[in-house]
């Protein structure tokens, strides 16, 4: 087959995911700032509508994060033929995921963004962009999919190159539509993109993976291959929701500290999601390499990995966290001349530097149990800590103690510390183990068969 047959390796595998991630903040960034040239209010509108957009993206989770392991786990196996069945299966699902999704954006558009208490002034403005771009989360399921396929396959560099060519269609398309059309050319600009994208991809799945669809692939839903994508993407995708609830709770508390906390919460955020993208590049590539070798039946090799990775991404993390705080009265001046929030934020970021480390143990070692099929524990284990800690903490620290946004740092440090702790535990304790056991001995038994 046309699959390389090379072993993966860590650094081909994480820069491009890297600047993939990268590019996706740059693009929101950038567009942030396009619509905050239409006038305050559409900024605004953009930023909620966007919020609600990836509260809508985390439908497709339910077998995203499971594509991937199933087709690592049988190319690991030597089971070409089972991955392109996930693959096949996969495509379908993600047309039903897309059209509810899709369906959400345009009929619920405003309940969603009461739900987020958008203002009278906004909301109408919000609501029209969210409905544009109900055509976008469609397309976005099966890119989103489709792209996972395609970095299972080693393939991490011609996912990238779709990015670089949507994001660059994107930018160009917004550009010219935005002056005269508003947000809704954002929106368009996002159907052009990821329009070509899935082109792209199709083409890529042809020539690079020798897998051509059918015509009935992209609506049947084949239930053997996506039990084992459901198996571990409704985990991968309840340890999402769950978060995403938990930080939309400390947004609340935030909001109660007032528009000045606010605002500081809205730049710091920023550069944490920069900041992050480090270890989360480390984490997918992580996934895929674990997957092969769990697949391949390789695991004293698989606990090596994370091991000398998770070390890597805590080495990063520090190294970026402190670079950043370092230089962070003259990066949040780029956002504002208040003197009290660019303050505020510099004492943020230096508490970014405890936070990071430990958020590096749960996005490499999570990723590492989802891998090896072990994907229910983080959810139980972890939907405590980010329902007490994380969104309690804010709460108690920031709010009832009167500690301000500190407090509410003070909290995403200790939920990220927690949790990360009692997974490293378990990868260390090998309770992974019976897991990846059970997954191999399942390929072998039905490359036998």
């Amino acid at each position: 087959m046309t699959a390389p047959s090379a072993r993966p390796r860590l650094f081909a595998l994480t820069w491009p995911m890297l600047l993939e991630l990268l590019l996706g903040i740059g693009i929101g960034i950038i567009g942030t700032a396009l619509a905050a040239r239409l006038s305050d209010n559409s900024g605004a509108a953009f930023g909620l509508a966007n919020q609600v957009f990836a509260a809508l993206f985390v439908l497709f989770r339910v077998i995203g994060a499971g594509v991937s392991v199933a087709v690592t786990q049988a190319l690991g196996a030597g089971r070409r033929d089972q991955a392109d069945a996930v693959a096949r299966a996969v495509v379908g699902a993600s047309t039903w995921l897309g059209v509810g999704g899709a369906v959400a954006a345009l009929v619920a558009a405003g309940p969603l963004l009461g739900l987020v208490n958008a203002p009278p002034e906004v909301a109408p403005l919000a609501k029209t962009l969210l409905q544009a771009l109900a055509p976008a989360l469609l397309l976005d399921a099966w890119n989103a999919n489709m792209s996972s396929v395609m970095r299972s396959h080693l393939r991490s560099r011609e996912a990238l190159f779709v990015v670089v060519v949507i994001q660059v269609i994107t930018l160009v398309v917004a550009l010219l539509a935005m002056p005269s059309l508003g947000l809704v050319g954002f929106a368009l600009a996002c159907a052009v993109g990821r329009a070509v994208g899935l082109v792209m991809h199709i083409l890529l799945w042809r020539t690079r993976l020798d897998l051509r669809l059918r015509a009935a692939d992209w609506w049947r839903l084949v239930p053997a291959p996506l039990a084992t994508v459901l198996h571990i993407g409704i985990p991968g995708a309840a340890e999402n929701i769950s978060w995403r609830l938990a930080f939309m709770t400390s947004l609340a508390a935030v909001a109660q500290l007032g528009a000045h906390a606010l605002a500081t919460h809205a730049y710091t955020m920023q550069f944490l999601h920069v900041i992050l993208m480090f270890s989360l590049a480390i984490s997918f590539a992580v996934e895929i390499m674990v997957g092969h070798m769990i697949g391949a039946g390789r695991l004293h090799a698989a606990n090596r990995l994370v091991r000398r990775s998770l070390g890597l991404g805590i080495v990063l993390a520090l190294v970026v966290s402190c670079a950043f705080a370092l230089a962070g009265p003259w990066l949040l001046t780029r956002f504002t001349s208040d003197p009290a929030i660019v303050a505020l934020g510099c004492t943020l970021l230096w508490w970014t530097v405890l936070v990071e480390p430990g958020r590096s143990f749960n996005l490499v070692v999570i990723n590492a149990l989802r891998a090896a099929g072990d994907a229910r524990y983080p959810v139980v284990v972890g939907s405590a800590s980010m329902a007490i800690v994380l969104a309690g903490g804010s709460w108690f620290l920031g709010v009832y103690l009167g500690w301000g946004l500190v407090g509410v740092w003070i909290a995403y440090a200790a939920d990220e510390w927690i949790r990360g702790l009692l997974m490293w535990r378990r990868w260390a304790t090998l309770g992974w183990l019976p897991h990846a056991r059970a997954a191999h001995r399942r390929l072998r038994d039905t490359r036998a068969g």
